[in-house]
């Protein structure tokens, strides 16, 4: 928890300053792959992401200490060709998860928020799932519990792994020569993230291109078909946690709506987006048909709009870089405000996303949101120890969240009147 929270407080503000240079580097181009809203949604879908990691609220299933425990056919130390033998068998791991969670309908739902942008940019990296609760794949380490890999060499080599996929997020770097027959590339990325049918389910590979092309599973990017991104059931929505729990509760109201037992109890496990026929006729779901005609999602947003929130943002990373940087100690002062402050981070994403998709019920979030940080200033006479560090630390966080709250009202009724103006035009 500790270690992994300090090398986010490392990895945070690099990704940041990634993303910004990207939008920068497009705008000086002419070529602008970054829109602000989406941008936002995405980086605060990263925010859930690392708050749920770093606090563990997964449940893992300890198979690999078992298999390494009873299956190890001999003990290897650390080294470099054991880091680079385990990052080959998570590579390979990472492939076949990556293949299940596009072709099973359960398993959609964990991946579903990575694709929910309409943009192909750095910061659609960044959106990753909060709705894994159970770690069910360690199965597939097997091979590394074979070789007698130590598990600390997995917990090491594993959030390298996921870093390393970031940088190919990107329209602005081309093809790469030689590079393309071995590492996945932007253009093998820009495949896998399209909704073109030519490219759907392709390139799943995460590093090396390798198991697409063993397993049947690769599209080379064509310039006469332009990658269209998104998902084909669009999220319509800028909200991370809904987005992560959308096809989850259709997948739900499915298995209850429908009238057959067997449909039921196989609908989970049929093909991604199956539904059973009878419910599809009753309650029908929009399906993009022409993926080159259809209309992104986004709202109107005045500049004030705009620089609100990334104001926000901006004082959600400060609030979770404390965390990070503190879990010790706040951990020390009572082992359950970790928790209250990873919901009062999560709460603070939603009410942020629902006021930019203009959701009659944001302010209601807000509320909600500044009742429970009242509540732990109260309790705590302090915020989160913040004290010992600033001398107005309670009178500051106080303070700013009454201020949002003003703000997230008056941003609700001005931004309602800049998006009727923008439809009557």
């Amino acid at each position: 928890m500790e270690t992994y929270g300090k090398i986010l407080l490392v990895a945070m503000p690099a990704f940041l300053a990634l993303v910004l240079f990207e939008k920068l580097y497009g705008y000086k181009k002419g070529f602008d792959t970054v829109r602000q809203l989406d941008m936002i949604s995405s980086l605060s879908s990263g925010i859930t992401n690392v708050t749920k990691s770093v606090l563990e609220l997964t449940i893992a299933i300890g198979i690999y200490p078992f298999m390494l425990t009873h299956f190890a056919v001999t003990q290897i130390e650390q080294s470099w060709l054991v880091i680079l033998i385990t990052f080959i068998i998570l590579d390979f791991n990472g492939y076949w998860i990556h293949r299940w969670s596009h072709r099973i309908n359960l398993f959609w739902n964990l991946h579903v928020i990575h694709h929910s942008s309409e943009e192909f940019n750095l910061a659609c990296a960044l959106r990753q799932s909060i709705s894994s609760f159970f770690n069910l794949f360690s199965v597939l380490l097997l091979p590394a519990a074979i070789l007698g890999i130590p598990q600390v060499v997995i917990a090491t080599v594993a959030p390298l792994h996921l870093f390393a996929q970031f940088w190919y997020h990107t329209r602005h770097i081309d093809k790469m020569g030689w590079l393309e027959y071995v590492l996945v590339t932007p253009s093998h990325h820009r495949v896998h993230h399209a909704i073109n049918p030519e490219y759907m389910d392709k390139n799943l590979s995460q590093i090396f291109i390798v198991w697409d092309k063993l397993f049947g599973t690769f599209a080379q990017e064509r310039k006469e078909i332009p990658p269209v991104y998104g998902i084909t059931r669009p999220a319509r929505t800028f909200n991370p946690v809904r987005i992560n729990f959308q096809h989850l509760a259709l997948l739900i109201a499915d298995a209850w709506r429908t009238r057959h037992w067997k449909e039921k109890l196989t609908l989970w496990f049929k093909p991604t987006g199956y539904r059973p026929k009878d419910v599809a006729e009753r309650y029908p779901v929009y399906k993009i048909e022409d993926v080159y005609q259809f209309e992104k999602y986004d709202r109107p947003a005045s500049r004030s709009f705009l620089l609100w929130t990334w104001l926000q943002l901006l004082v959600l990373l400060i609030l979770i870089s404390y965390l990070f940087a503190n879990i010790a100690y706040i951990n020390s002062l009572n082992s359950t405000y970790i928790y209250w402050y990873g919901a009062l981070i999560f709460l603070s994403v939603f009410s942020l996303t629902e006021l930019m998709d203009q959701h009659p019920k944001a302010i209601w979030w807000e509320t909600l949101r500044a009742l429970l940080a009242i509540s732990l200033l109260y309790w705590q006479q302090d915020w989160f120890g913040a004290n010992i560090f600033f001398e107005y630390g309670k009178e500051t966080a106080l303070l700013y969240f009454l201020l949002s709250l003003i703000a997230t009202v008056w941003f609700a009724k001005t931004e309602q009147k800049t998006a009727t103006a923008s439809t009557d035009r």
